[in-house]
């Protein structure tokens, strides 16, 4: 069977990661988080001070990007691959609102996403991949085979959102996460490099009102159509 690159970009909390878990682990091929990518640099800056409330250094975050190694590394137990900062396993702490509240700001750095997008390509090199962030089908893979854009209301967005985190155990309001899914959509729609737009020749799909069940069998017809072209 023909082998194809998926590119899923859109705002956050659409379900872009769960979609791309199921068609990797239906087609057998790798799936790619870069959200958590762009989230284990940002807790990295956190923990040193570098990004907070009053102030974002720049010049020092630059200057650590070398020290900053990643990697996924899947675990049997849950059944998909795990962000791993220097060697420590960071899925848990990287899930936080407060390393939400943070994100878009440094993955406006363009020397960060020049990083980032580097190791994405090289990833994605043999083909057999998903991946999903804010610029798959732009920058990182502008010739996948098929290209997704995730949209809903921020409003459904927000309550997806929130109803994770309090899964979690983590001590949130409602308003909090929908200013957040709102700050984070207009920073990513509106930084200089690489912003989050729709790919040309992007499926749009709002699913606002669609369950995950009934989005997956969508995209897998549509998954079937391309490989069968």
């Amino acid at each position: 069977m023909k082998k194809i690159t998926i590119a899923i970009d859109g705002f956050s909390s659409t379900g872009k990661s769960t979609l791309a878990k199921q068609l990797a682990t239906k087609l057998g091929y790798v799936y790619v988080d870069t959200g958590a990518m762009y989230r284990a640099v940002t807790y990295y800056m956190m923990q040193n001070g570098w990004v907070t409330d009053n102030a974002l250094d720049k010049e020092a975050i630059v200057n650590a990007l070398p020290n900053v190694k990643l990697h996924f590394q899947f675990n049997a137990e849950l059944g998909f691959a795990e962000m791993y900062l220097n060697g420590v396993c960071v899925e848990q702490e990287i899930r936080t609102l407060e390393v939400s509240r943070f994100v878009s700001k440094i993955a406006e750095i363009s020397e960060v996403r020049a990083k980032l997008v580097e190791q994405q390509q090289e990833m994605g090199k043999e083909k057999a991949i998903v991946m999903d962030g804010r610029d798959i089908g732009t920058v990182v893979f502008p010739d996948a085979e098929l290209k997704l854009f995730m949209t809903a209301s921020a409003e459904t967005r927000a309550k997806r959102r929130f109803d994770e985190l309090v899964e979690k155990g983590q001590h949130v309001t409602f308003a909090e996460v929908l200013q957040n899914v709102q700050e984070r959509d207009y920073i990513d729609t509106n930084r200089e490099d690489s912003p989050l737009v729709k790919a040309s020749s992007a499926i749009e799909i709002d699913n606002s009102s669609m369950s995950k069940t009934e989005q997956f069998e969508l995209v897998l017809q549509m998954v079937q159509d391309v490989v069968n072209r």
